[in-house]
């Protein structure tokens, strides 16, 4: 039987936490992305997520945490900046993303970041479409 995360040893599996309602987290992810062209809604590790291809853009962790792709470089100086809206856990270090309080963060801030996530991840059909260079 596997053993829950206490306070002392926090959940690092990246599984969902899926306690509480999700709906309130991906609105906001939702919205923050809307005009991006060619995103896709669908499930990710249990929960809601937003894609853009087939790459994954964004997904809600748990009611209060949002899954973002982000660029390696991009991640550092941010959790630094704003440690109290950008996060990782062990299980994300060194990985492409960042863990973001979703109803801490500014919606434009947000969408922005979703933004930049992609322009890093959109295939170039759709670069093209909204006018943007490839931010990878």
């Amino acid at each position: 039987m596997p053993r829950k995360p206490s306070a002392s040893q926090p959940d690092t599996s990246g599984k969902a936490e899926t306690t509480g309602d999700l709906s309130p987290a991906f609105d906001r992810l939702r919205k923050a992305a809307e005009g991006l062209p060619g995103i896709e809604e669908g499930i990710s590790y249990g929960t809601p997520a937003l894609r853009v291809g087939k790459k994954l853009l964004c997904r809600v962790k748990n009611a209060d945490t949002a899954v973002v792709m982000v660029d390696l470089k991009e991640k550092e100086i941010l959790m630094a900046a704003a440690p109290d809206i950008y996060f990782e856990t062990g299980h994300y270090k060194g990985w492409p993303c960042f863990l973001v309080h979703v109803h801490d963060i500014e919606p434009r801030e947000l969408a922005h970041r979703l933004e930049r996530a992609w322009q890093r991840l959109a295939p170039k059909k759709l670069l093209k479409m909204r006018g943007k260079p490839a931010a990878r």
